[in-house]
């Protein structure tokens, strides 16, 4: 009972959905309390609980992700070999490219140009509660899923180097020379891999330390230490297949990387309370044009761009998976606007007026709004649940869930 509790809580986000609540409630509730306590310094002018959370825990939230990537690159995983990932790796450009260009066109309508830098908010995909999001409504065995997991897997991966290039640690000026200790530690996550050392410890401890520091130091942010050392943990003993409810799985061996996923991910989804507990916390009356700008290019930049980055790369005979149809694109497309985790991390980095990013954090909340027209459209065009097929009965899709 324990275990199935504790699947269903990491499986459906319940942590961080209970976390995105608690700050809404407090925010509107106890300002003042709630920005203290995520404000407050804990020791020292710097370490607070926000920072606790956005520069230390979230190291380990884009770790999972860079493992995530890794697997996904790996033999037998989702994109290897990269043929067959071709129309959804399209599909993740036209994700990207489309939703900045929605976002800096309206702007560039409206003749402002103070919330230019923030159109990296709109580009990346919440993982956890997209993939929710199709499985609710595709069922859990519909290729679509796995179309959208690949998507959403890549997303990540363009949406790591925007925040390192263009996002960097609020404040901080650039000093690229202390990105030596970055390559420093990938020396030596490269000579621990060549000793043949087994043990996930060394390379996060010991070569995350050091990255972190170059990161911290260099004025990059420090959530993105660990990128840079997980590809280097050991594979080996590990057998990678497509698993139809999580995308890539291991099932030989414990590899460094294995051990690593199984023990951190569970930290890391409960972890997220905290992360939408102090970022989260903004306050109703933050609503404003740059929120709606911001779901704008969620909702019609995501859904525009994987349809059409889709339908080129049709034309260009790039294959869509078995069973699925271009009406499972375009749910697919609105599934994909759903930007809470990664969305909330660039707003706090995309503007130093802390008025601007409570209103681009509304916009990331507002996000989520993007599952309804999904709903929407999968019911017109009989797609997922609402899919007639002799003998697959609504009954029986909904237990597929």
């Amino acid at each position: 009972m324990r275990e199935k509790l504790n699947n269903i809580c990491r499986e459906f986000s319940i942590p961080l959905i209970l976390g995105v609540a608690c700050a809404m409630l407090c925010a509107n509730l106890f300002p003042n309390l709630y920005h203290h306590v995520i404000h407050e310094p804990l020791w020292g002018d710097t370490v607070s609980l926000h920072w606790l959370v956005n520069d230390i825990f979230m190291v380990f939230f884009f770790a999972i992700a860079g493992v995530e990537i890794v697997n996904s690159l790996s033999k037998g995983g989702s994109l290897n070999p990269l043929k067959k990932a071709v129309a959804p790796l399209m599909a993740t450009a036209g994700g990207v490219l489309f939703p900045a260009a929605v976002f800096l066109l309206i702007n560039w309508a409206a003749g402002d140009t103070a919330y230019a830098s923030g159109w990296g908010i709109c580009t990346a995909t919440d993982i956890a509660l997209a993939w929710l999001a199709a499985r609710v409504i595709f069922g859990k065995l519909h290729p679509a899923v796995n179309f959208l997991l690949l998507l959403a897997v890549a997303d990540d991966a363009i949406g790591l180097v925007i925040i390192a290039i263009f996002y960097p640690e609020p404040g901080s000026s650039v000093q690229p020379l202390w990105l030596v200790l970055v390559l420093a530690a990938m020396a030596l996550a490269l000579g621990l891999r060549k000793l043949r050392v087994r043990y996930f410890e060394p390379y996060v401890l010991l070569c995350g330390t050091i990255s972190w520091l170059g990161m911290y130091q260099s004025g990059l942010h420090p959530a993105l230490a660990l990128v840079f050392i997980i590809p280097f943990l050991p594979k080996s003993g590990t057998s990678v297949h497509q698993n139809d409810e999580h995308g890539p799985d291991h099932t030989q061996g414990k590899s460094a990387l294995h051990t690593f996923e199984q023990r951190i991910g569970a930290m890391v989804d409960y972890g997220l309370f905290f992360f939408g507990f102090t970022n989260a916390g903004v306050e109703l009356g933050s609503l404003s044009s740059l929120s709606l700008i911001i779901f704008l290019a969620f909702l019609v930049g995501k859904s525009g761009g994987v349809m059409l980055f889709t339908w080129l790369a049709v034309k260009l005979k790039a294959a869509l998976p078995e069973g699925m149809s271009f009406k499972d694109v375009a749910v697919v497309g609105f599934i994909s606007g759903i930007g809470l985790t990664v969305a909330l991390f660039v707003s706090e980095n995309a503007f130093m007026d802390s008025k601007l990013t409570d209103a681009a954090k509304m916009g990331s909340l507002l996000s989520l709004l993007t599952a309804i027209p999904a709903a929407i459209v999968a019911r017109i065009c009989k797609v997922g649940r609402w899919q007639r097929e002799p003998g697959r009965s609504l009954e029986r899709l909904c237990g597929e869930s």
